[in-house]
């Protein structure tokens, strides 16, 4: 998973850009100036100190935001949220992180993160072996 990320692209919005419109990539973007929309992605995106996001949805792999965003976040990986952020919207994500000196409203629901084992593709005695009970543990 590591060589995916570093071979997907990565496009940086300036700080003198202003896009306003419905934003879909897959590779990774950081934005520095200002956004107004709707961002649909599957890569992950990097909202900069100082920028500014207004949205009716934010939805990428994994989000950073250390600028201000306004508008529901989607986010199945994670999101970070940076000190001096500004964050006034609902989250949806599997993993969250909230620094001290951050502006935060708005609700926060945690998404389970899948098993890494496919139960359907391991046999059935496989995957019994598989599982250790506290209670047949010697020790």
């Amino acid at each position: 998973m590591a060589e995916d990320k570093q071979k997907k692209n990565l496009t940086v919005f300036g700080q003198e850009t202003e896009f306003d419109g419905v934003l879909e990539f897959t590779d990774n973007l950081v934005i520095t100036g200002k956004f107004k929309g709707e961002i649909r992605a599957t890569g992950d995106l990097e909202i900069e100190k100082g920028a500014v996001c207004e949205v009716q949805k934010m939805s990428a792999n994994s989000i950073v935001i250390s600028g201000s965003v306004t508008g529901d976040i989607d986010a199945p990986e994670r999101v970070e949220m940076c000190t001096g952020s500004v964050v006034r919207g609902d989250v949806k994500t599997a993993r969250i992180r909230i620094a001290e000196d951050v502006d935060f409203e708005g609700q926060l629901s945690m998404l389970e993160k899948e098993s890494d084992i496919n139960l359907f593709s391991v046999a059935s005695e496989e995957y019994k072996n598989a599982l250790v009970l506290k209670s047949d543990d010697p020790r």
